[in-house]
């Protein structure tokens, strides 16, 4: 046996001697490309995509995709990084969910600027102060982010990404039991998500609502009758002891972020395109609006109404549908919506979310 393993030993040294000169081999094609490219764009979503995908179909295992995605996720990073390192704006402060879609989507070799508020963060990115930002738009059990959708009707800003995040919520404290525990510090959205498991656990507990789930885990830290709950990040930025995971009611809980800056992607077969529209007030006026959708065969995955903050009872409606504004059928849909919205904004077509 234990020739056996100084065997594979050995064969696992010459492939790691091998991937560190491939990966040589692929920064210096990276560079290559930059000094081609000149002033063209460092981060391109649509190329990211595509060469993500590409692995994932080619993964013959053992090792799962979702592990060898952020293995070329770091890998992208560090090489786009050779040609500039992003700055990129994300609702702070370190140690939320926001902070993890960066780091996700985004890999290490970036840097992250945690800002205190989703309109700080358009603000940046707007001003040029960040290349690009990371915002929370929805999430599988609570719903859309009304302040992101807000903003978005007016920022100069595209969606050029989006990034899907599994949320996994975790009981934090100082000690090591929650036997004397009065308080739980979360965000709301946290708090609503694990309703069930504090009723089950902690029943007698107040649950105060903060600003961030790492405003959480910092108020905990320094009180040793509390807990918070929130991202395994937060923990350890603020080191706590994680009492309990996954505590979140719904197994599937996921929480999508946009990637807004000034590109353009190009197709990639697995597109997303938003848009904002308004509708006239009259009987069936929605209806005529999304008909064009049907009339293409185009699918439409989600729509959601926001007051117009222009008239009293009138709504402006954010939809998402599947294809990119390029596509044929995509393209003679929006062309048709041209001449019955009485307002139309493109917000962006991008990459679908990479599992």
């Amino acid at each position: 046996m234990d020739d056996e393993i100084s065997r594979r030993r050995a064969d696992i040294d010459r492939i790691d001697a091998e991937i560190v000169q491939l990966v040589s081999q692929r920064g210096e094609h990276a560079l290559a490309i930059g000094r081609l490219k000149g002033a063209g764009p460092i981060y391109r979503p649509d190329r990211e995509a595509e060469v993500q995908r590409r692995a994932a179909a080619a993964n013959p295992g053992p090792l799962p995709s979702g592990a060898l995605a952020r293995i070329f996720a770091e890998l992208i990073s560090a090489c786009r990084a050779l040609e500039q390192q992003l700055r990129v704006g994300y609702l702070g402060p370190a140690g939320t969910f926001s902070e993890m879609a960066v780091a996700k989507h985004f890999g290490q070799s970036v840097e992250a600027v945690p800002l205190a508020s989703v309109d700080e963060v358009f603000r940046q990115a707007e001003t040029g102060a960040v290349e690009l930002a990371v915002v929370p738009v929805e999430n599988s059990t609570e719903g859309t982010v009304a302040r992101t959708l807000d903003l978005l009707l007016h920022t100069p800003l595209r969606i050029c990404a989006e990034v899907a995040l599994r949320v996994h919520q975790n009981l934090m404290l100082q000690g090591e039991s929650v036997a004397g525990v009065t308080r739980v510090y979360s965000h709301a959205q946290s708090l609503a998500q694990c309703h069930q498991w504090l009723a089950r656990n902690l029943p007698h507990a107040e649950r105060v609502q903060v600003s961030s789930n790492a405003e959480a885990a910092r108020l905990a830290a320094a009180e040793r009758s509390a807990c918070a709950v929130g991202p395994a990040l937060a923990a350890e930025r603020y080191g706590l002891r994680i009492h309990a995971q996954n505590i979140e009611d719904e197994p599937n809980n996921l929480t999508r972020f946009l990637v807004l800056g000034d590109q353009d992607p190009g197709p990639t077969g697995r597109d997303i395109t938003s848009l904002v529209m308004s509708a006239p007030n009259r009987p069936g006026a929605v209806h005529a609006l999304i008909a064009p959708f049907a009339v293409h065969d185009v699918s439409m995955c989600r729509i959601e109404s926001r007051p117009s903050r222009l008239a009293l009872w009138e709504y402006m409606f954010y939809i998402d549908v599947e294809g990119h504004r390029r596509d044929a059928r995509v393209a003679a849909a929006l062309g048709e919506l041209q001449g019955l919205a009485p307002f139309l904004k493109l917000l962006g077509s991008y990459p679908a979310a990479i599992p």
